[in-house]
């Protein structure tokens, strides 16, 4: 039987994985795969089937996507966070243009210019934004060091995270972690500012 590939829009962590796959389940689609940003399921949904699965993922939190661009836009971000959440892989070792490249199979320049006219700010911008927001977390656990984090988030040194973490959120990582109160972003509404 084919296939169909759902892209879903604020899938961003592996409790997003099993509830999808639960509601998905629940209207009767056998899944086939999941994974951030996308459910493979049997079959070939109707408009009536693309109406009830957007419902329910909607009274989810996510929001099934239709349009090619912004589904690109979708794995763009999934793979992001998947990168920088879940990956084991050291990320100061990793060249972003080559990965999102390789994993998406698109050419980066293409995908650099639609994300940044979609988005209103570059894919690197969102990536570091994305790492200052695993920095947070990381900052908000309180059991490894600043040198650690740096190591994880992939800042090439202390002084290259704080000065970012600085630039970005007006005050210094020891500071944040100082007055505790974390106040972290849902990794679907990471925006500049």
């Amino acid at each position: 039987m084919e296939t169909s590939v759902l892209h879903i829009k604020n899938m961003v962590c592996d409790r997003c994985i099993s509830t999808v796959k639960r509601e998905l389940e629940k209207l009767q689609w056998d899944v086939v795969d999941i994974k951030l940003g996308q459910a493979t399921v049997k079959g070939h949904p109707t408009e009536k089937d693309l109406t009830k699965i957007e419902q329910v993922l909607h009274e989810n939190g996510f929001n099934l996507v239709t349009d090619r661009e912004k589904q690109i836009i979708n794995d763009i971000k999934a793979t992001i966070v998947r990168l920088i959440h879940h990956s084991e892989e050291p990320l100061e070792e990793i060249v972003l243009s080559k990965y999102l490249t390789d994993t998406l199979n698109h050419d980066y320049k293409y995908i650099s210019s639609m994300f940044s006219s979609h988005e209103g700010l570059t894919i690197e911008k969102y990536y570091i934004l994305q790492r200052i927001e695993r920095v947070k977390e990381l900052l908000s656990y309180g059991e490894m060091t600043l040198s650690e984090i740096a190591w994880k988030t992939g800042f090439s040194s202390v002084h290259h995270l704080s000065a970012q973490f600085k630039k970005l959120t007006g005050m210094t990582p020891s500071a944040y972690k100082k007055i505790g109160k974390f106040d972290r972003k849902t990794l679907d509404n990471i925006r500049e500012g």
